[in-house]
Formats: structure tokens, C-alpha cells, sequence
């Protein structure tokens, strides 16, 4: 059967079956008897482009964790916070937190430990924990064609101000949550979602736990605010033709042999300079919907499947419909992806060449225009972090957790059926030979295309026995529990 199928239908029929179509592959030696095996494991990727099934899992598993923290009723346990230390040369410097004088002061109430919303009893006795569903987006950068998201007039569009601030918006997130939880009065937790609006500006939805008074939100969405306190990066001192050299130990003036000043050295300027103002000043824009949501219900349910309904696209994806996607839309990406592609993204950027400063941490091979960083990608248009921001205490448990819990509950369910359910630590890295060295040796495999073909219809088989033992077992579960 092999032989009449190609690796093109192969990988067709893995997308209609939901299995992966971008496996990996690996030949698993047993140390211990000498087996060896071959081995195929998910590739993992949560976009959709790349590998539906994988998307669909890592969007199903985010929807768990939404559901599980939202409305919770106790104080979740702890999750575990990994500690990372600042890069050599990038120590935090501090400065004044006096607020700007254009920026509204916020109050500030005693701050509780909690981190569940209050409750609220009707007459009739009822008890309700309300939760609340928020979007911040950003401000206008210019006069937008309705229902397409392309500029009226691109000449005119502010795409510097529009990339910079798509490069800074998870640190703009940051100040409002901060702001937020110290005039809620609680340790406000949340799980958010950050899109692109049709005019290719990132906006934020978010599911938080509590009500807080819209007032409250409305007035720290407005009084927020980002300084960035970097060097001048307004005008490029060298061009993409003769960029800086390396001297073998820092980079210089390709004319005149001067050395660039450090990164440390630039920054020690910003802050002896009494007159310096901030590279870059960012708000949210006045646009700000806030909804009251109340568990369980239809409305909880939508607004979960809302909240996780764009992160298996990226953001360049067109918004509107193929045949909408005019040139002028692609023409707007193509606009601001190269205003992303020349601007820096963080001390490292190597784009701080062109601006006459030597990135932190300066090595040999930095070309200005060719930072590795996902921000400057077409596909991510300045959001290279992460598209789903979940705070701490969400649910206490970290998603390789919630992963596991659902596994588990396939696995409890299966053996309570009398079904043998499969051994996923069983070729482990973990797992000791009698000699105390691991086990199991994995490697490579060159992967032909008869090889990938026999793999996939391996998996479309296993997952279908998978199915049918799940099915099996969750029905007999309903007859045992069935009144006789």
C-alpha cells in the first residue's frame, strides 16, 4: 500500500486523520539487549501552517488551562517560578519612578494576598463569583480604510511608532498588570491572548479572575505608560553598504578606525545626561472593551475558545478573506516588516551597529539587518515572545503539568476499562541500564520518503486503535455508573 501512496497524500492523510504530519524520527537503540527501534514522535508546533494536529492539541491544552484557573473558588497551589539571572553587561539600572507629568496619577489601596475574585449573594440566596473578560489595544498610527485594515494613506501611516510599539507591547502589558493589582487591592491574575487587528497592530484580550469596577480599568488602561531608556536610535550613522568593522575585540568607524561606544558606555551617557528623554514613549489607545462573565455558562465558554481562537496563526496572516487580500494588504505587511527588519529589538540587536552603538555583549559576524531574533520576521511582525501570557498563579500549575493531568485522566480511564495503556516514559532518557548509564541511545535517522509514508500510516493506524480503546472505555464508565 506504501508504494501507491506519496509523501504529499502521506501527509495529507495525517492532517484529515489528526495525526502529526511533520514527525520526528528517530532510531532508539536498547544498550541493554541490543534492540533497536524505530521511533516517531510529534513534532510539537502550534501553528496550524506547520502541522494542524500539533496546533490543534497545543490550542486544546490552553483552553484546559483557561477553563481550570478562571473561576476558581480556593487559592491555587503555588507553581514552580524558574529564576533567571540578567546576561553579563545587561544589569537592570535603576531610576526615578516619579510619574510623568502628563500621565493621571493612580490610587493605590491596601493590597490583600488573595488572589480569588469576592463573592456575591442574591436575595434569593444564590452565590456568584463574577470573573471579568478584557481587550486593550493599541492607539491609531493613521486613518484606516474601514473593514480592511490598509492605511487610507500609506505615505502618511506613523509605521516606525506602529513597529516600535508592536517590539514593546508584552513590556507595556507588563506596567498595566502592575498598576492594575495595586489599585484592585489583590494579586489580580489573568490569561491573555495577544492578536493582530486586521491593521496588523497587536491588542490584547484577557480573561480575569475577579470583578474589579470597569471604572478601575478604564483608569489604569488610560494612565499607563512605557518609557523605554535606551540610546537615540532616530537616525542610522552607518549605512547597509559600510557598516561598523570588527577589530577582533569591539566594532569601529569603518573610516576613521574610532571604536563605537558599549553598550555600558552609551547608557552610562543616557543617564549622566540631565536633558535625555526616553527613546521611545508608548500608551494604549482609547479603545477598551470590558465584559462581566459569570461561570459556568454559554458566555464563559465563548469567551475561552475567543481567547485561544487566533494563536494557531501567525501574525501575518492575513485577517480577511484570500480573495480580500488585495495587494495593497500585502503591500501594508510588506511596509511595516521592513521598519521592523532595521529597528533594534533589545540590547543585543545587532541593528545598534547602525545607530553607532555596540550591541550588549558585541561578537564577531553582527550584520545590522540580520538579527536572528523572531521579532524582525515577516511571520511575527515584532511579537517574537510568547502569543499566550498566563500570570503565576493562574491555576498553580505549570501547562507541562496540565498536560499530564490530561493524560492521565486517559490513562485512569483506560485502566479502570481493563486496557493496557501505552508506556510513554518506557524509552525515557531517564530510564537506567544495569550499569547506571541511560538506557537508550537515540539516534538520527535520514528520513526517505518511503520511511515518512510508512510512519504516518503507522500513526493513522495507533491513533485509531487509541480512539476506539477511549471510546470503549468512556462507554463502559457510563454504563457501570447507569442506575440498574
Amino acid at each position: 500500500m506504501t508504494s501507491t501512496i506519496t509523501a504529499a497524500m502521506a501527509a495529507e492523510l495525517a492532517d484529515d486523520h489528526g495525526v502529526c504530519r511533520r514527525p520526528v524520527i528517530r532510531r532508539v537503540h536498547d544498550r541493554q539487549t541490543g534492540a533497536e527501534q524505530t521511533v516517531a514522535m510529534a513534532c510539537g508546533a502550534t501553528l496550524d501552517s506547520r502541522c494542524p494536529a500539533c496546533a490543534h492539541k497545543a490550542r486544546t491544552l490552553r483552553m484546559h488551562q483557561c477553563r481550570e484557573g478562571w473561576h476558581l473558588d480556593h487559592e491555587p497551589e503555588r507553581a514552580p517560578v524558574e529564576v533567571t539571572r540578567p546576561a553579563t553587561g545587561t544589569e537592570r539600572r535603576v531610576r526615578s519612578t516619579r510619574r510623568r507629568q502628563d500621565a493621571p496619577n493612580l490610587p493605590r489601596v491596601p493590597m490583600g494576598s488573595r488572589t480569588i475574585g469576592a463573592t456575591f449573594e442574591t436575595p434569593d440566596g444564590k452565590t456568584y463569583r463574577p470573573s471579568m473578560f478584557l481587550t486593550l489595544t493599541l492607539p491609531s498610527y493613521g486613518q484606516i480604510i474601514p473593514g480592511t485594515g490598509i492605511p487610507a494613506d500609506p505615505a502618511r501611516y506613523d509605521y516606525r511608532r506602529a513597529a516600535l510599539d508592536a517590539l514593546f507591547f508584552s513590556r507595556l502589558v507588563d506596567q498595566f498588570w502592575k498598576a492594575l493589582r495595586r489599585c484592585a487591592g489583590y494579586d489580580v491574575q489573568y490569561f491573555s491572548a495577544v492578536e493582530p487587528q486586521k491593521r496588523l497592530a497587536p491588542h490584547l484580550h484577557a480573561a480575569i479572575r475577579g470583578a474589579i469596577p470597569r471604572d478601575v480599568l478604564r483608569q489604569v488602561a488610560r494612565a499607563v505608560y512605557l518609557q523605554v531608556w535606551w540610546p537615540r536610535f532616530d537616525r542610522a550613522l552607518f549605512s547597509v553598504e559600510n557598516p561598523p568593522i570588527w577589530t577582533g575585540t569591539d566594532y569601529a568607524d569603518p573610516q576613521t578606525g574610532e571604536l563605537l561606544p558599549t553598550w555600558e558606555q552609551a547608557m552610562d551617557a543616557v543617564d549622566a545626561d540631565p536633558y535625555a528623554r526616553p527613546a521611545h514613549i508608548m500608551r494604549f489607545g482609547t479603545q477598551i472593551d470590558i465584559k462581566g462573565i459569570i461561570a459556568p455558562s454559554e458566555d464563559a465558554d465563548r469567551a475561552v475558545r475567543y481567547l485561544v481562537k487566533y494563536l494557531n496563526k501567525s501574525i501575518a496572516e492575513p485577517l480577511a478573506d484570500p480573495e480580500d487580500c488585495d495587494a495593497a494588504y500585502e503591500a501594508h505587511i510588506d511596509h511595516l516588516h521592513r521598519e521592523l527588519r532595521w529597528l533594534p529589538c533589545s540590547e543585543q540587536c545587532s541593528n545598534w551597529l547602525r545607530y553607532g552603538v555596540q550591541p550588549a555583549g558585541a561578537k564577531e559576524g553582527m550584520v545590522p539587518g540580520s538579527c536572528p531574533k523572531k521579532h524582525h520576521d515577516r511571520e511575527h511582525l515584532g511579537l517574537g515572545g510568547r502569543r499566550c501570557l498566563v500570570s503565576r498563579k493562574w491555576s498553580g500549575k505549570t501547562l507541562k503539568r496540565h498536560r499530564a493531568d490530561r493524560a492521565a485522566v486517559v490513562r485512569e480511564a483506560l485502566e479502570e476499562a481493563g486496557i493496557t495503556a501505552p508506556e510513554i516514559e518506557r524509552l525515557s532518557a531517564e530510564v537506567q541500564a544495569d550499569d547506571g548509564q541511560p538506557r537508550y541511545e537515540w539516534h538520527p535517522v535520514e528520513v526517505t520518503p518511503g520511511l515518512y509514508t510508512r510512519t504516518i500510516l503507522h500513526g493513522i493506524q495507533e491513533r485509531a486503535r487509541w480512539r476506539a480503546e477511549y471510546a470503549r472505555a468512556k462507554a463502559l464508565d457510563v454504563n457501570s455508573a447507569a442506575p440498574p
